[in-house]
């Protein structure tokens, strides 16, 4: 039954991952009206017509994988439930999960009926984004769920905290260069009005400052496992983000490579999420939380 639970909990951060690459395609592909109407694809079908053409099918089927993501959710807290004393902590991650994926649901009826508003939009993937962090946490709750402490270094803290701190901000910069830019979901769908070039820039600041706080993560904590993996991960990630960020602005925005840059992002709050905790240790080896603050303050 513990392999059940662990295998639910990496099927949730994994479908959590792929919906935003699917609904990264319905906006990519100009299918963000694609089903012009919810929950039906349109007033007289719930499924897409022939008149729709592939938009209708593109669209459609980000729903039914948003159908598969609520699934692997709810199965995630029925194990949740049934192992709530093997796994403490999970349960109220497992409980958010859901009740974020279901106001996701929503949250896409109402970019649908806004005819994809770009703060809508952006709402809408902060969110995700904001479910796949609480998916890794549960993740790792489930694969190493006990009592910890914060262990590392002080420069180690401090630096986790401030790369934990940027990627949020990293990637609400993202969402306002993407709403600025040609990739709207849908012809006719409006813009944020600012400008395009400008934001790519601005954008630009905030993505090395996150990717010079990685290179220190990684030299302050090489050597401590799992830390110094999950910090050379994110590293990893950050360059492979900046690289196709870059490659992106200078072809154009090809749509393969802003899907994948919109997939990475994710990935990067995971990997974000993940090294942090790494730096607990369990609690007979770690560090009071008071212990940090005396150590801040000396």
């Amino acid at each position: 039954m513990t392999r059940g639970i662990r295998i639910a909990s990496v099927a949730t951060l994994v479908t959590q991952i792929l919906i935003v690459g699917t609904g990264g395609a319905v906006r990519l592909t100009g299918s963000g009206l694609g089903c012009t109407t919810w929950p039906n694809c349109t007033p007289e079908s719930f499924v897409p017509v022939a008149e729709q053409g592939v938009h209708g099918i593109i669209e459609f089927s980000n729903r039914v994988m948003g159908g598969v993501v609520l699934l692997v959710a709810a199965i995630m807290l029925v194990l949740a439930i049934v192992h709530r004393r093997r796994h403490p902590g999970v349960l109220p991650l497992a409980i958010a999960i859901v009740v974020g994926t279901i106001a996701q649901a929503l949250i896409g009826a109402v970019v649908v009926f806004l005819h994809l508003r770009p703060d809508t939009v952006g709402i809408h993937f902060s969110l995700s984004a904001l479910l796949v962090g609480v998916a890794a946490w549960m993740a790792w709750r489930v694969f190493r769920g006990r009592r910890a402490r914060w262990g590392g270094t002080l420069a180690q803290r401090a630096l986790m905290l401030a790369t934990a701190v940027m990627v949020p901000v990293v990637v609400y910069v993202g969402i306002l260069t993407t709403g600025s830019g040609p990739h709207a979901g849908d012809g006719g769908a409006a813009r944020n009005g600012l400008d395009p070039a400008l934001m790519q820039h601005v954008h630009a600041f905030p993505a090395y400052a996150l990717l010079a706080l990685a290179i220190g993560l990684v030299l302050v904590g090489w050597r401590l496992r799992p830390f110094g993996i999950w910090a050379g991960t994110l590293l990893a990630l950050l360059v492979t983000q900046a690289t196709i960020g870059i490659v992106q602005s200078n072809l154009g925005l090809p749509i393969a490579l802003v899907g994948s840059h919109m997939v990475l992002s994710v990935m990067i709050v995971a990997a974000t999420v993940v090294a942090a905790l790494s730096l607990r240790v369990p609690a007979a080896a770690g560090v009071e939380v008071d212990d940090v603050r005396e150590t801040v303050t000396a």
